[in-house]
């Protein structure tokens, strides 16, 4: 069961609009009590070292779940399987504003694989169940909420989550389908 463990961790900031939607997420699937065992959902909001740490308990699969602008319209639902490898910038080219390479408060996704790589980690697999925001409070800073887009999106985000673990955790086929055999 060791190698069955998933950490599912809603990120983002409930002050800035929709980036409060892993955050919001993270939350639903709390109340939903619907993951099976060997699951942990955290709420980590904006604690981006707190997320680093966390993943060097050697799950088998990270969810990260966040505000993630692409460019679609508000409110799109997305899997995206970063290539850890090619997606994980050296920490020693990261931007310093007088904080470290690493800023609390600035933890991208990347930073995060990044700063797990420094602490002697190696994230095993990491999926990220993302949204389109419609805005991040940019209009009315300390806007608290998601807009109505991105809040109708948060069921969706956490039917995905859930699925995606249910993928995770399935046992591989005992025996694998022969080419040209007839299906069951």
């Amino acid at each position: 069961m060791a190698d069955a463990r998933v950490l599912v961790a809603g990120i983002g900031n409930l002050f800035l609009g929709d980036d409060g939607f892993g955050v919001e997420v993270a939350q639903l699937l709390l109340r939903r009590h619907s993951l099976p065992p060997g699951v942990k959902v955290v709420d980590f909001g904006i604690r981006g070292y707190d997320v680093a740490y966390e993943m060097l308990n050697d799950y088998a699969a990270t969810v990260l779940v966040d505000a993630t602008p692409r460019g679609d319209a508000p409110g799109t639902v997305y899997v995206i399987e970063p290539d850890l490898d090619a997606d994980v910038p050296d920490p020693s080219t990261m931007p310093d504003h007088g904080q470290g390479a690493f800023q609390g408060h600035a933890m991208t996704p990347a930073a995060v694989f990044a700063l797990v790589r420094t602490l002697g980690g190696t994230p095993r697999r990491v999926l990220i169940v993302g949204c389109e925001p419609e805005s991040f409070g940019d209009e009315n800073i300390g806007q608290m909420g998601l807009t109505e887009t991105v809040q109708r999106a948060v069921a969706t985000g956490a039917d995905t989550v859930e699925q995606m673990v249910r993928d995770v955790l399935a046992p591989e086929p005992a025996v694998a389908m022969r080419e040209g055999a007839p299906h069951a």
